[in-house]
């Protein structure tokens, strides 16, 4: 059994409080209040991100009939996990979830759960091992037809942008055609506060997430056909009815690799 240390905050837990869930102690509360505190514009972005996240699963599930979903660098379970927004749309939906966090690994039996129907497999595995992620993920998804390819809010923990953007492209070329990169990431150039908050907390030694401007996010769809209305920032795109669609530090897109 993996020990948790309780007494220094640790990223995941914080989101996963900012999300409103439950798998967090006193020390990221109070890391994620102290964060709210600088900036309370993280709540939004973080919460925008997950809705996102939602929105392009149900667009590739009836939109697309795509039916398997790789989610690399998942994080902590929360609410809406990626196949249970696939299999509520469609149950025979199969999802695989890479994360090498050992504190998500502890958490991995809440997402080990599935319809009858369809099926979810979680791999330790690290982002910067993409063909062992294609190599693991096969066991579950069948890698010969379309499958969803998820990274959300992973790559600004990549410092190098070439070496993000190559990890994408050999994650992606382990895919058909047909299949599709759901990706969002925190931004530059849209919120000043956020970047002023973001760049302090990567200089208090925590694990560092660094903003990208807005092109640099769109260089990771090199060679894929973006879905209209392209990369945005995250409300603006396919918003729901009556939700807001105010611009935030956070841009994604959903491509289709032809």
């Amino acid at each position: 059994m993996t020990q948790i240390d309780t007494s220094v905050p640790h990223s995941a837990r914080i989101w996963n409080y900012w999300l409103g869930g439950k798998d967090n102690y006193p020390v990221d509360e109070a890391a994620g209040d102290a964060y709210t505190a600088v900036f309370p514009g993280i709540v939004t972005i973080a919460r925008g991100s997950r809705a996102f996240l939602g929105r392009g699963i149900r667009y590739l599930v009836q939109e697309t009939g795509v039916r398997q979903f790789l989610d690399v660098g998942t994080g902590l379970p929360t609410v809406d996990n990626t196949h249970e927004v696939a299999q509520r749309l469609a149950p025979e939906s199969r999802a695989v979830y890479v994360d090498n966090d050992p504190l998500v690994l502890t958490h991995a039996r809440a997402l080990l759960t599935s319809t009858p129907e369809g099926a979810t497999a979680y791999e330790p595995i690290s982002l910067f091992e993409p063909e062992l992620i294609l190599q693991a993920a096969a066991r579950t998804l069948d890698l010969t037809r379309p499958t969803a390819l998820i990274l959300s809010g992973i790559l600004g923990h990549v410092a190098d942008h070439d070496q993000a953007c190559d990890l994408v492209r050999r994650l992606m070329a382990g895919l058909p055609p047909g299949s599709h990169l759901c990706l969002n990431e925190g931004s530059r150039g849209t919120d000043p506060a956020y970047e002023r908050a973001q760049d302090a907390y990567n200089e208090t030694g925590a694990v560092p997430y660094f903003l990208r401007p807005v092109e640099q996010i769109e260089a990771f769809f090199e060679g894929l056909e973006l879905v209209e209305p392209g990369v945005v920032s995250v409300p603006l795109w396919h918003p729901e009815p009556g939700a807001p669609t105010e611009p935030i530090g956070q841009h994604g897109g959903l491509g289709r690799k032809p």
